[in-house]
């Protein structure tokens, strides 16, 4: 059975930090008019520290996030979901993978993933800042009033 909200899930390879940074984005932006989750392939277990520092610094608070794998999607909504965004390429492979079974639009939205930076920790802050200013003008584009929203 379907939710009555429009669904969308964000797809990630950690689950650490791009997909729980657009979904505290999309969460907040969507208010109660969309249901969101994220998951990962290879959940790192835990939302990274600077991913929770730089949706603060925006009023979003993700510290109370959980990473999730694809396997346990499979009890959320029983995988009813309209959408399925991907940030990497292999969540993206996987996100057409769920489509087999699911009828879910999928987009792929190409994302830095910002642990691979290196420097100090106002460094490596400022990457996590550059994809959080990226998604959520990517989000305000597909979701906001450009957007005809979620079909």
């Amino acid at each position: 059975m379907s939710s009555p909200k429009p669904t969308v899930l964000i797809l990630c390879t950690g689950n650490s930090c791009r997909s729980h940074l657009a979904e505290g984005i999309l969460r907040q932006a969507a208010g109660d008019l969309l249901e969101v989750a994220s998951a990962g392939s290879k959940p790192a277990g835990y939302v990274h520290p600077l991913a929770i520092k730089a949706l603060q610094e925006i009023g979003i608070d993700i510290s109370k996030h959980k990473p999730m794998t694809f396997e346990e999607l499979e009890d959320w909504e029983g995988l009813n979901f309209d959408l399925i965004v991907s940030l990497a390429p292999e969540a993206h492979h996987k996100a057409l993978d769920l489509t087999r079974t699911i009828a879910a639009d999928v987009e792929y939205w190409p994302t830095q993933d910002p642990t691979a930076v290196e420097g100090s920790r106002e460094q490596r802050l400022d990457a996590y800042r550059e994809v959080r200013d990226q998604l959520l003008d990517r989000i305000r584009k597909r979701f906001g009033r450009e957007s005809s929203g979620n079909e």
